[in-house]
């Protein structure tokens, strides 16, 4: 994929500007999953994947072909999503704006087992886990999508933050612990 990644791209610096498509449909699914587990919004995560896009078009002779293309505009995307959240009263919405119905970011599934004791149980660790991961500092929570959910090794999530790959580590580190912390209330529960 990087080489045929990097072909599209020489093609698009060649001339060819309908070739970003191709990227485009390659890697927009993925940058919209960490996008939306650093955000919790799918609205501001098709923003984000989008805006993400044009800067990477508009930066794409600044591309040098050391990496990937995909880490490069993952890079791109995160960077774009911590933005949105750092913006002064941003921050605050998503800390704050669906605190007061949990469910609406989770999906129920019935199953056989499913009595109203286990759902409700479900609500309130669902509840819970949003709320411990609004608790992480922004490059924790990032870290830890990329490491845990999005399986990225420690390089990468390095090369998309754009810090040490010893300080990679330790953010994934530091947003375990607190998760843990914060949740182990729920270990009896459970």
């Amino acid at each position: 994929m990087q080489e045929t990644d990097h072909s599209i791209v020489r093609a698009i610096l060649a001339g060819d500007k309908e070739a970003y498509g191709a990227l485009v449909r390659a890697h927009s699914a993925a940058m919209f999953r960490v996008a939306f587990r650093i955000i919790g919004n799918e609205a501001e995560a098709e923003e984000i994947v989008q805006e993400a896009f044009l800067r990477g078009y508009q930066q794409l002779e600044s591309f040098q072909q050391r990496s990937s293309f995909g880490t490069w505009i993952y890079r791109i995307a995160v960077n774009c999503a911590l933005n949105r959240i750092s913006r002064p009263g941003i921050e605050a919405e998503y800390r704050h704006g669906d605190e007061s119905d949990p469910e609406q970011k989770t999906v129920q599934v019935a199953t056989p087992q499913a009595d109203p004791e286990r759902v409700l149980l479900n609500r309130e660790i669902s509840a819970a886990r949003e709320l411990a991961m609004l608790r992480l500092t922004p490059t924790e929570k990032s870290a830890f999508v990329l490491r845990h959910l999005e399986d990225r090794s420690t390089n990468e999530i390095a090369e998309v933050l754009g810090i040490a790959p010893n300080a990679a580590k330790q953010a994934v580190f530091r947003a375990v612990q607190k998760l843990r912390q914060e949740l182990a209330p729920l270990r009896g529960n459970a």
